[in-house]
């Protein structure tokens, strides 16, 4: 049975032509498993979104090789439109190019293009191949519903007639990080709502929203562990929620428990920290109580076999990989939270776990990374320069005033630290967490600018040593989609409360549609961390306790800002393996990368330093040409412990990407 990818592929006879067009309104080439197959095909891909910046790359480099004779980075190049009219685009390219138009309309015949435009391109494969494995005939609205949930989610709500079938559905969903379209959460709710047993539960909203569906599954375990006598302090969480209202869980039930104790397992869940407990408790409870001196050693024990035995490798999607960052990120935090005793006895399988992650993830990148640019963005942003373009789609679905907060330097772990000290003192806050990827290499000046652009980095080449371009950039992305200068806000070294007010008087300017904020203390604590990231993960939430973080995010919210976060980079432990002996210095220099501007002077440096490797980032400048130290090495003083960024671990290449809104 041929696969989307392939019917796709079929439109692109290899040897035909140089250059294509192809009109896609609905992304259906941005697939990952479809555009690998593109490229294995000698395609390269580049997005039409801006007609100078396309033509300069294009003409650099592809036009002119081709027209010398020379092969240029691949052998053909497709222009991406994402709509279905062409007749827009320049002459000259529609009279050298074959154009091919794409659209879910084709390619789905036989179900609603109104339910399958609400999913995600990475579930179009697996719909494509239901669809011609049990469909002869097309489908109304509402029985494409119905096929959706069944083969893509193993939904069926008409199945849903007691507690543990609703929890059993729904905690499933959200373990897998599926969320269903609110159309399809809608119909769900349309279907169960006349059951007694769902009365006050608000089915919908906890189908489409996992951060809410979490709180309220916490809340109903303490509230569980009460009624059976267990008496306590909650680890992580606030008090319970109010504008919800409570719900009884039947964590008893097997398929329910299983789900529970994996997501206590994951970091999703937090366990009670016991006082007192009856006696007679049953054994599997365990998982969600902290009763001994022992018991968060052992939960971390039994999460690191668990992330272990199910890690990413070489073909996995992106969305795999930064779901692993999540868990590796609230093992890490959890692992950091020990006494130094307890710590020892996890260290080793910790550290062992880190390793294999790290090595796959280095194959990983080498196949998959040049992908990730092209990859879409109308459900959340895959890499750190897609997030000014994600913001605009959201200022567009009616979100008039917006602010992007990135946290310069912080890692998954470390966010989790401010989460679970914001969420203390404001529990009317709901965290929407996701992850995206940073820039090659993991520096400030590359990543954080791509932020601030919306630009590879390529295409702000001239600063690509420094941020001092920064509010010009994120000053020229907007007025591109359509707002003033006068209207766009950019400050940066935010770091106590006291440089708040400033900004606040800034903020209650009606006419300020878009913030963007950089909060430097993470990155600070890093470059002086001389305790590794235990000691950055101590001060950090000491600095979290002066409440500088909750007011920031309040001052945001009481100015009708939505709240985005994000971060430019992470940071890994390494340990250093000497400073580069070569004979010509780096153009710039981090702890875990260096850079040059020439082949021969890398090549140069690359004999001289065995402890480094090398790897072509498509999206940098051609003269910008990284040096990675091997592992987790540094190039500091040999055998000298830092903690570091620049290089491609997973805690320094995915980053947080979080809303932080009001519950209700």
């Amino acid at each position: 049975m041929i696969s989307l990818a392939n019917r796709i592929l079929e439109e692109f006879p290899p040897e035909l032509e140089r250059l294509w067009i192809v009109a896609d309104p609905d992304g259906i080439l941005l697939d990952e498993s479809v555009l690998a197959s593109i490229h294995q095909r000698g395609f390269d891909l580049l997005r039409y979104e801006d007609s100078v910046a396309f033509r300069a790359e294009y003409e650099k480099r592809y036009r002119e090789p081709w027209d010398t004779g020379r092969r240029g980075p691949s052998e053909s190049l497709i222009l991406h439109l994402r709509r279905a009219d062409v007749s827009g685009l320049p002459w000259d390219y529609l009279r050298q190019a074959r154009v091919v138009s794409l659209s879910l309309a084709n390619l789905f015949a036989n179900l609603s293009c109104a339910v399958v435009r609400q999913l995600a391109s990475d579930m179009l494969p697996a719909l494509f191949e239901a669809q011609n494995r049990h469909l002869r005939q097309p489908l109304g609205e509402t029985a494409t519903k119905e096929f959706v949930l069944l083969h893509l989610f193993r939904l069926s709500p008409h199945l849903i007639t007691r507690s543990e079938d609703l929890w059993r559905e729904l905690l499933g969903l959200h373990y897998r990080d599926l969320l269903l379209p609110e159309t399809l959460a809608e119909y769900v709710e349309r279907i169960v709502v006349d059951r007694a047993a769902f009365k006050n539960v608000p089915v919908a909203r906890l189908f489409a929203d996992k951060s809410l569906t979490l709180r309220v599954v916490q809340d109903s375990w303490y509230g569980y562990l009460a009624r059976h006598g267990v008496i306590g302090t909650r680890v992580s969480e606030p008090v319970s929620l109010t504008d919800v209202p409570a719900v009884e869980i039947p964590f008893d039930h097997q398929d329910v428990r299983a789900l529970v104790d994996a997501m206590f397992l994951d970091g999703l869940l937090h366990p009670l920290v016991a006082r007192e407990t009856p006696a007679g408790l049953p054994d599997w409870i365990r998982l969600g109580v902290v009763q001994r001196s022992g018991a968060a050693r052992d939960l971390i024990a039994d999460g690191i076999k668990n992330l272990a035995g199910d890690l990413p490798d070489s073909g996995a999607t992106h969305r795999t990989w930064t779901r692993s960052a999540r868990q590796l990120g609230e093992l890490i935090a959890r692992y950091q939270r020990l006494d130094a005793d307890q710590a020892k006895d996890v260290e080793a399988p910790l550290r062992a776990l880190i390793s294999d992650i790290d090595d796959r993830l280095h194959e990983w990148v080498a196949c998959h990374y040049t992908d990730l640019p092209s990859l879409p963005v109308a459900k959340a942003p895959v890499m750190v320069h897609h997030v000014p373009r994600y913001l605009a789609m959201r200022r567009s679905n009616g979100e008039s005033r917006i602010a992007l907060v990135v946290f310069d330097g912080l890692a998954m772990d470390q966010w989790v630290h401010v989460r679970e000290s914001v969420v203390q003192r404001a529990p009317e806050l709901l965290f929407d967490e996701g992850a995206c990827f940073a820039w090659l290499p993991t520096l400030t000046s590359v990543s954080r600018q791509a932020i601030f652009s919306g630009q590879l980095p390529r295409e702000f080449a001239k600063s690509i040593e420094n941020t001092s371009r920064e509010p010009a950039l994120w000053t020229r992305f907007w007025e591109d989609q359509g707002l003033r200068a006068s209207e766009v806000c950019y400050r940066k070294a935010l770091r106590r409360s006291d440089d708040l007010s400033e900004l606040g008087a800034q903020l209650s300017n009606p006419a300020v549609k878009v913030a963007g904020l950089v909060v430097d203390t993470v990155d600070e604590i890093i470059h002086g961390a001389v305790l590794g990231k235990r000691g950055v993960a101590s001060q950090l939430t000491t600095w979290c306790e002066t409440g500088f973080v909750n007011d920031l995010f309040a001052l945001l919210l009481r100015h009708q800002f939505r709240v985005y976060l994000t971060a430019d980079h992470g940071n890994a432990e390494a340990i250093g393996i000497g400073r580069m002996n070569q004979g010509v210095a780096s153009e710039l220099r981090g702890e875990r990368v260096r850079t040059y501007r020439s082949e021969a002077l890398i090549a140069e440096s690359s004999a001289l330093n065995p402890s480094t490797f090398r790897m072509a980032v498509g999206g940098l400048p051609p003269d910008f040409l990284p040096l990675f130290a091997s592992g987790r090495g540094a190039f500091v003083p040999k055998g000298e412990p830092v903690v570091a960024h620049g290089g491609m671990s997973l805690e320094e290449l995915v980053v947080p990407f979080v809303n932080v809104r009001l519950v209700n």
